[in-house]
């Protein structure tokens, strides 16, 4: 095992060289609106999904839909958990969950945050073998410099060339770093990149934040938040990953999703709205390829626009859209017209809506940073899809009913159990770190040597009775992760809990017969 001042040295040197490359341009693109094409704006969602009906053996919650009121934080009963039609089956908590993590086949890959997975036992990417849902079990580490480095929304499978792909993501935006893995065997990852993106003298040109595959594999689109850069890398051969376009779509960009022939982008503008683009040319591997933008939607109710779904009912193109600022929820956008896209109708819960936003500040006050918002959703299927599970943030894990789209209601939920108090334990978890901002440190001698020496264990300094710290709040989890869905069960993983495995109970949901791992993760 590598010593702690390895892992620290080498860390060290991977953000210097993260900090002081600069991306190149390596293509022309035509960011701008085509001729014809619009840009639209969508006033606020006002409605909120209606309440699921809970069966036995539910935990509900005890105040607005999707809140977890400041009486249960402090009286404790946060740290039960809030459940309906939904129970945990197992999980695997390790030192926290990261941002995102993703899946594939009966293997589970657990996303780093830097720098707290440096100060664990299992520093970078964990992998899980969830072959037995009950007891997950930990098969390997990945600790490549972009898996030490933070891999934050940029862990990505592709299922069809059974690729695993991150990013390295130290603070927000990060540089150059990214490593490619055959998952042919899920739960022992083979780097097939140990060149360009792996090796700190060999970089590529891409900024880092958030990324995902185009259908075929074949493309990994990286996405920067500051400034918005978004770079298309050719994985044709992913042992030598190389970046075939590049530009500047807007002041800042995020996550995306990707029509199923790869044709068109929907990019997510962090201002609140997407940019439609076509990204045909990339797709078929025209030399030189251009980007045109061919239209742009933005709304008022939220911001920090996270990522896509591209659905189709009844034959027609949609998009489940979801944002991570403010309360705008999970929108659904038609885009039967590429120049005209229009928002038809909204999912929130009644904690999002705007009468309601004085109730979410008093609870989540002591959160810090995030609080109900939504954050990634899977879709069942593409084609006519049945449901929609998200990860809501500190509301936990929601199951809504999509058959009829213009009618949306909730099926379930799970609001895993806080992990109040246990901060120290939990170095990869961004939710526990960032409860720690602007406490206090008090260290003491023997503490700060312990650092210094590369020996610093925060389980034990807490139990020492030192007081170094005093705790952020976590009374609460944050659950960021796309679920995925696996007939009646789902897998998801919260930032303080890691991995959970769910069980969808009291007939609530019946699988499609043609229903797929998960759609839109």
């Amino acid at each position: 095992m590598k010593s702690f001042t390895t892992i620290r040295t080498r860390s060290a040197i991977a953000l210097v060289a993260l900090i002081t490359i600069l991306p190149v341009c390596v293509a022309a693109a035509e960011p701008a609106p085509a001729p014809g094409s619009i840009l639209k704006s969508s006033g606020v969602g006002s409605n909120a999904a209606s309440r699921a009906e809970c069966g036995p053996g539910s935990m509900p919650e005890t105040g607005l839909q999707g809140d977890v009121p400041a009486e249960d934080r402090n009286s404790g009963r946060s740290r039960d958990g809030y459940s309906c039609n939904m129970s945990q089956i197992g999980g695997y908590s390790g030192r926290g969950g990261g941002i995102t993590s993703t899946n594939f086949e009966h293997c589970s890959y657990v996303g780093s945050f830097f720098p707290g997975n440096l100060l664990g036992p299992a520093q970078g990417v964990q992998v899980l073998d969830v072959s037995d849902p009950a007891n997950p079990a930990l098969t390997a580490t990945l600790t490549e410099p972009a898996m030490l480095a933070g891999t934050w929304e940029s862990l990505k499978v592709n299922a069809t060339r059974k690729l695993l792909v991150g990013t390295g993501v130290p603070l927000l935006t990060g540089v150059g770093l990214m490593s490619v893995y055959d998952i042919s065997d899920c739960a022992h990852p083979k780097l097939l990149n140990p060149g360009p993106g792996t090796d700190l003298g060999m970089l590529l040109p891409i900024t880092n934040h958030e990324g995902g595959f185009s259908p075929d594999g074949n493309t990994y689109w990286s996405s920067g938040t500051a400034p918005g850069v978004v770079s298309a890398v050719d994985l044709t051969d992913p042992t030598n990953p190389r970046v075939i376009w590049q530009d500047l779509i807007g002041l800042s960009t995020h996550g995306f999703g990707i029509s199923p022939d790869g044709t068109r982008m929907y990019l997510s503008n962090n201002l609140g709205g997407i940019h439609v683009l076509d990204i045909s040319e990339v797709q078929r591997r025209v030399p030189n390829p251009r980007v045109r933008q061919l239209s742009q939607l933005s709304w008022t109710d939220g911001w920090a626009t996270q990522h896509s779904i591209p659905v189709t009912y009844d034959g027609s193109p949609y998009l489940f859209t979801v944002d991570e600022g403010g309360s705008g929820g999970v929108k659904l956008i038609d885009v039967s017209h590429d120049d005209e896209p229009s928002v038809v109708n909204s999912v929130k819960l009644e904690i999002n809506l705007p009468e309601n936003q004085d109730a979410a500040l008093a609870s989540a006050a002591g959160g810090s940073l995030f609080a109900y918002e939504s954050h990634y959703c899977s879709a069942d299927r593409p084609v006519d899809p049945t449901a929609l599970a998200c990860g809501w943030i500190s509301s936990g894990i929601r199951v809504f009913d999509i058959r009829d789209p213009f009618d949306v209601h909730e099926i379930a939920y799970f609001n895993p159990p806080a992990r109040t108090g246990d901060n120290l334990q939990l170095a990869n978890s961004p939710h526990a770190l960032a409860s720690l901002i602007g406490v206090p440190i008090l260290s003491t001698p023997a503490i700060a040597q312990s650092i210094a020496q590369g020996q610093f264990d925060p389980g034990q300094a807490l139990s020492s009775r030192s007081g170094m710290l005093a705790l952020g709040d976590i009374s609460t989890d944050w659950c960021f992760s796309p679920p995925e869905w696996r007939g009646t069960t789902l897998w998801a993983t919260c930032a303080d809990n890691g991995f959970v495995a769910m069980q969808l109970e009291n007939g609530v949901y019946t699988p499609p017969a043609d229903q797929k791992t998960t759609v839109g993760s």
